[in-house]
């Protein structure tokens, strides 16, 4: 079967490689040295091989356009420049490193443009340590256009954004995390890609399927061999040349085919069976089957963070008017059985139902979060919660989150009480600027606070550096106070709970009156853990075992019995 990208020879030369089949003829470019036609063979593949090893600069020309590898693992000057065959040796100085159990688990989401590159990341990684984290999880590092931007709109992506440092860089940091007791995941986009350094549709349509809509246009092929291959082969490179401990793909929903996924999971569970490899999902339809066995491990529990928000801050717009009736019972349902949404019909779907049932499930299975990259910089101003709520929730919600059985994830500065907004920022250009500035105030027309387009000119231009700039997460004025508050929950998660989580299982959740709950699972050990919540504005007495493990004033209470 014929891989995307330079494969190294044994002599030291490289195997070009390129899918082609709607091109009459490629040719292979090296930058000063040489250009030669490549040879095509079956289904549309060309191929050429030359006696040029690592540092070659190279790209393709199909027709009259000049085109870089889109399995490119570097790139010099930008997603419009030349691929250049990457070096693969790299001295590991913590190659006997085996990774954490999933449920041993606590995530830290991290943007790593705005954390200055990987050598950014890395500089933080002891004092994340320090708070009791045990994983980071990088937004998508993918080439994308421009020097800034979410890593959403990649089109390269099995070359690391150069803004952001080298794949040696970017082993360095993997490496010094594991260094620290750190597990590292990486956010793969395999649904879409973005509009600045697209070439695929140029010469191979068939990697689309335009029958199939998504919010990008046609959905990826992956029925089509070579194109299920460059997606495989993309999450195997990651998890193999740097040693990612686990990796979290993008909205799966939108590639409309579970088949594939499935697929996919089996093929990286053979290919690495001596270490624990973490594969998350994030799925809007709240599919149960893919998480039944263990080819995935968990998925993003949005609803947790929906019904959450609602209680918080009394939000009720957009798909926040999904959980707005009934938060407390919906809040409830969500501790008990993962899903909130499991078969119901969703207004935010135009009454599509939504969800498949999921109490079976441990609730290891979801992962749970009060702020992400989405959800803060999908705001038309970014905003954090401590923007939007009264501290002492936010305090009590964090308890909730970082003691209850599912696993946390918390999002870059939270950990040290950050205000800073974390705001949608790109770096496109001309037209592409104007649509993309224009189509997110659109976005927002339908939100009270900017149904009045003078309202709308508010919101930050996603292609002023400014915007970018103002997204770099500092600490917060009681940084100190929030360290040491993470840091004791997370010393009482990883002694009290942690090592009870296997077999755990809710023992049922309860609505206490209309901003409060009271949840209980049974342990590997026999004991309960018992958590109630109270985010009225005027709480009531929480209910309690005799002894609680951990309080937060009268709005949180945790405690274990026998």
């Amino acid at each position: 079967m014929m891989r995307w990208g330079p494969e190294p020879l044994p002599n030291g030369g490289t195997r070009f490689r390129l899918w082609a089949p709607d091109a009459e003829g490629v040719t292979l470019e090296l930058d000063g040295i040489d250009e030669v036609a490549m040879t095509r063979g079956e289904d549309g593949w060309y191929a050429l091989d030359r006696a040029e090893g690592p540092g070659t600069r190279y790209r393709f020309r199909v027709g009259d356009q000049a085109v870089p590898d889109p399995a490119s693992r570097v790139q010099s000057g930008g997603v419009h420049g030349w691929s250049v065959v990457p070096e693969t040796a790299f001295e590991w100085q913590h190659s006997s490193w085996r990774g954490h159990a999933f449920h041993e688990l606590v995530i830290l989401e991290c943007h790593a443009g705005t954390l200055g590159g990987f050598a950014g990341v890395m500089d933080r990684l002891p004092a994340i340590a320090a708070t009791g984290i045990t994983a980071i999880e990088l937004m998508p590092v993918g080439a994308f256009g421009g020097t800034r931007g979410w890593g959403y709109d990649g089109v390269l992506p099995y070359a690391v954004q150069e803004d952001y440092g080298s794949p040696a860089d970017l082993r360095r940091l993997v490496d010094a995390a594991h260094g620290l007791g750190i597990s590292v995941f990486l956010d793969v986009v395999y649904n879409h890609f973005g509009p600045d350094g697209n070439y695929l549709g140029a010469y191979a349509a068939d990697f689309f399927d335009a029958a199939v809509h998504t919010p990008w246009g046609g959905a990826v092929a992956v029925e089509r061999a070579p194109v299920a291959r460059f997606f495989v082969d993309n999450a195997l490179m990651w998890l193999r040349d740097y040693r990612i401990d686990g990796l979290r793909f993008d909205a799966v929903h939108a590639i409309r085919n579970p088949g594939f996924l499935d697929a996919m999971a089996a093929e990286i569970r053979a290919a690495l069976p001596d270490r624990p490899v973490h594969l998350v999902l994030e799925n809007e339809e709240n599919d149960a089957a893919r998480l039944r066995d263990d080819a995935f491990d968990a998925q993003w529990n949005d609803d947790f963070h929906n019904v959450m928000h609602v209680l918080l801050t009394g939000e009720s717009n957009a798909y926040y008017a999904d959980f707005a009736d009934r938060p407390a019972e919906r809040l409830a349902r969500c501790l008990a059985e993962g899903f909130i949404y499991q078969g119901e019909g969703s207004a935010n779907h135009d009454g599509a139902v939504r969800g498949t049932p999921s109490a079976h499930l441990a609730p290891t299975r979801f992962v749970a979060f009060l702020q992400n990259h989405d959800q803060v910089g999908n705001r038309a101003l970014g905003e954090r919660l401590l923007s939007l709520t009264d501290t002492a929730k936010l305090r009590a919600a964090t308890a909730l989150l970082l003691l209850c059985p599912q696993i946390p994830l918390l999002f870059m500065g939270e950990e040290e009480g950050s205000a800073t907004p974390f705001l949608f920022f790109t770096d496109f250009h001309d037209e592409l600027a104007d649509a993309v500035r224009e189509g997110r105030r659109k976005e927002f027309a339908k939100f009270d606070a900017f149904a009045d387009p003078q309202a709308r000119e508010r919101i930050p231009d996603p292609n002023a550096t400014s915007t970018f700039a103002a997204s770099i997460p500092q600490p917060g004025q009681d940084a100190a106070e929030w360290r040491v508050f993470y840091t004791e929950l997370l010393t009482l998660r990883r002694d009290r709970i942690v090592p009870q989580l296997g077999g755990a299982q809710s023992v049922g959740a309860q609505a206490l009156g209309e901003a409060a709950v009271v949840a209980r699972w049974r342990l590997g050990d026999g004991t309960t853990l018992g958590l109630a919540i109270d985010l009225a504005d005027e709480p009531a007495t929480l209910p309690g075992g005799a002894d609680p493990i951990f309080t937060c004033g009268d709005r949180f209470v945790a405690w274990i019995e026998a």
